[in-house]
């Protein structure tokens, strides 16, 4: 009897029997030892036969793969834990840890990504990891069957590398992920916002899952706005009632990836597709891009098929100028005849022979301008029917009739004739004046140019985006166009008070943030920016940028304040030649305050006036500490910020 109660006490005192095994494997990437944790099914050991889906899951700031940071293991891992239970998946928790950044703030900064790093490339890695993985458990290897996730710096790992690597990742999801980190290579690095990048994602399911006491909902809205309003993205969301910045809702979720894992098409190769890349080596559906540059910038590769495609480079995203002097190597998939000729038209070129390699793969070398390209030959269909070239970001004022250059390229080797084009949008704030127009003909490799005409209507606020729909028709072929208009808020006017910095050194009030509660106040700052004269007046050859006064900021004690402003022009003369990227004072998320540093035409006539809108953003802590969310108050104040529009006009000096 007492050997029975040993037993007893001794199978009471065992500690319990986890779902998870921790393991290292090496890296040949790293050059080291890396750890992870693995979360296997319930029947993995014992029907051996079969083969599972796998999640790759990505920890947040401060914390490990072990994932037990902010809780001590007794949230996140038991509910992965009761998911693999029940389900046919593989989890495996992966381990962000940078040395050199795990030295302080609350524990370290994981997956470099941060303005300095690039030195360890989790892109790469993560691939690399996959291979390990794949080559050591019992794994499906499809596209469909591998899927990412995670929390904050987590969830943005997880939206970047499903981005960046979209024919690897078929469905992605993040809980309250970080707003905007840094990628490219190192001494080029560039910020990326899952925002400016949603047409990567265009192939990938996608879900956001925000909690709504969470520090940075703005910037999860703002995310949901952007990807929401998109229809070529298989995309969910999901709010959950709770205080902190947390992972909700993680068994759903995963629910979520299984209904993915499930769906066959996320195994085929879309017959469109985009992509942009900041690296100088990326491989994405076959095709392979390399650029020869030392500048931080994006490459993209839009509305690829085997017929076209379009190539373009930003120096910044979402609407910067292009990358000068930029050499691009780009070579397709093996979709053409091996050793045939095929004719290529590139926009504003002359039309070229190009010869497949006995792989059926064609390569390209491109400069970093556009090139709308077409190609011509065996086994492909019928020549390509008429092109909507993408049109520039447009911003406006509204009450005000503004023109709309739509452009219309055929790209094919024969003329096109009776082409139709109509303007409509579901908003209701417009009002097309001129929304239809016929081109009787359109040579081969030219373009036609109609001017639409419509007005617009806005709120007090902020810039309200607008969605406009170009269709058009032709005997060879017909499609839609979406494009956005950004409208400037009603009764929009010129700055209270306004310096114009073209090489002067000038000391003006700024607001300082007192802590993660809210509060502050002004402090001095002594700036010195542009190049010119000095005079605070911008001349033609001179840079500048542009600081306004406000009354009030957003925050109660931000009050005659000077904010640097982001610039908007659609002027000929004036370029903007630099995205200045400063941290929001005590902003906790990495995001950026985006400014710019504007340059006149050396050119601009003399007494030319140029209209521009000048955007700026103020922010504030917002706390309020007898607020619930659920069953608890709230856990941490909100980080809000707003943008201040105003007009002016810039005059080239007689």
């Amino acid at each position: 009897m007492w050997k029975l109660l040993l037993l007893a006490a001794i199978t009471l005192a065992a500690p319990p029997q986890h779902q998870f095994v921790d393991r290292t494997h090496a890296s040949a990437l790293f050059g080291e030892l890396r750890n992870y944790r693995i979360f296997l099914p319930a029947d993995y050991a014992t029907v051996r036969e079969r083969s599972y889906p796998v999640i790759y899951y990505f920890h947040g700031h401060s914390d490990r793969y072990t994932l037990e940071k902010y809780d001590d293991g007794k949230d996140t891992v038991p509910k992965i834990e009761r998911f693999v239970a029940t389900h046919a998946a593989i989890v495996v928790a992966v381990d962000g840890y940078v040395a050199r950044n795990y030295t302080g703030f609350y524990g370290g900064t994981p997956w470099d990504i941060g303005e300095e790093g690039g030195r360890m490339d989790f892109g790469l890695y993560f691939k690399e990891f996959v291979a390990h993985v794949d080559s050591t458990y019992r794994t499906k290897k499809t596209r469909r069957s591998r899927a990412t996730s995670g929390l904050s710096m987590g969830g943005f790992m997880s939206f970047y590398l499903s981005a960046r690597f979209p024919d690897l990742i078929g469905s992605a999801s993040a809980f309250n992920p970080g707003p905007e980190f840094y990628t490219g290579e190192p001494g080029a690095r560039i910020l990326w916002r899952p925002k400016d990048h949603v047409s990567a994602h265009s192939a990938t399911r996608l879900r956001l899952v925000r909690a709504s006491g969470d520090y940075i909902s703005q910037y999860h809205e703002e995310t949901r706005d952007a990807y929401a309003s998109a229809a070529q993205v298989d995309f969910e969301y999901r709010l959950d009632e709770y205080h902190r910045h947390w992972a909700t809702s993680i068994g759903e979720t995963f629910e979520f990836h299984m209904q993915a894992f499930a769906e066959p098409m996320l195994d085929t190769v879309p017959s469109r597709w985009s992509y942009d890349c900041a690296m100088r080596d990326c491989q994405v559906w076959g095709y392979s891009l390399k650029t020869a540059t030392t500048m931080p910038g994006y490459v993209y590769l839009e509305d690829i098929s085997r017929n076209s495609l379009r190539v373009f480079t930003r120096r910044w995203a979402p609407d910067g100028p292009p990358l000068t002097n930029q050499s691009i190597t780009l070579t397709t998939a093996p979709l053409y005849q091996p050793n045939a000729i095929y004719e290529i038209r590139d926009i504003n070129t002359v039309t070229s022979k190009l010869r497949a390699d006995t792989t059926g793969r064609l390569t390209f070398h491109l400069n970093g301008a556009f090139h709308q390209i077409s190609i011509e030959g065996p086994g492909l269909e019928s020549p390509p029917g008429p092109v909507l070239l993408p049109l520039a970001s447009l911003r406006f004022l509204p009450d005000l009739t503004h023109s709309l250059p739509i452009r219309i390229y055929n790209p094919g080797s024969k003329p096109i004739e009776s082409i139709q084009i109509k303007l409509s949008s579901e908003y209701p704030n417009l009002r097309i004046e001129s929304g239809s127009f016929t081109i009787p003909r359109i040579e081969p490799g030219s373009i036609a140019q109609v001017i639409l005409r419509a007005s617009f209507t806005a709120s007090d606020g902020e810039f309200q985006r607008i969605r406009l729909n170009a269709d058009y028709s032709s005997p060879s072929g017909k499609g839609t166009q979406h494009f956005d208009v950004h409208v400037a808020p009603a009764n929009t006017t010129s700055p209270w008070q306004m310096e114009i910095l073209d090489g002067r050194t000038i000391t003006l009030p700024v607001f300082r943030q007192k802590g993660n509660q809210g509060g502050g106040s002004s402090l001095q700052r002594t700036i010195t920016e542009g190049r010119g004269n000095g005079n605070g007046i911008l001349e033609p050859g001179e840079q500048a940028t542009i600081w306004i006064r406000l009354h009030q900021g957003l925050d109660p004690f931000d009050k005659e304040n000077w904010y640097r402003t982001k610039i908007y022009s659609s002027s000929e003369w004036l370029h903007e030649v630099a995205d200045i990227a400063e941290q929001k004072q005590l902003e906790w998320t990495g995001a950026k305050e985006r400014t710019s540093l504007i340059e006149l035409d050396q050119a601009a006539p003399a007494g030319t006036q140029i209209p521009v809108l000048l955007d700026n953003e103020s922010w504030s802590y917002q706390f309020t500490p007898d607020m619930r969310f659920g069953k608890e108050l709230l856990y941490q104040a909100f980080q809000r910020h707003r943008h201040h529009v105003h007009n002016h006009t810039l005059p080239v000096a007689m």
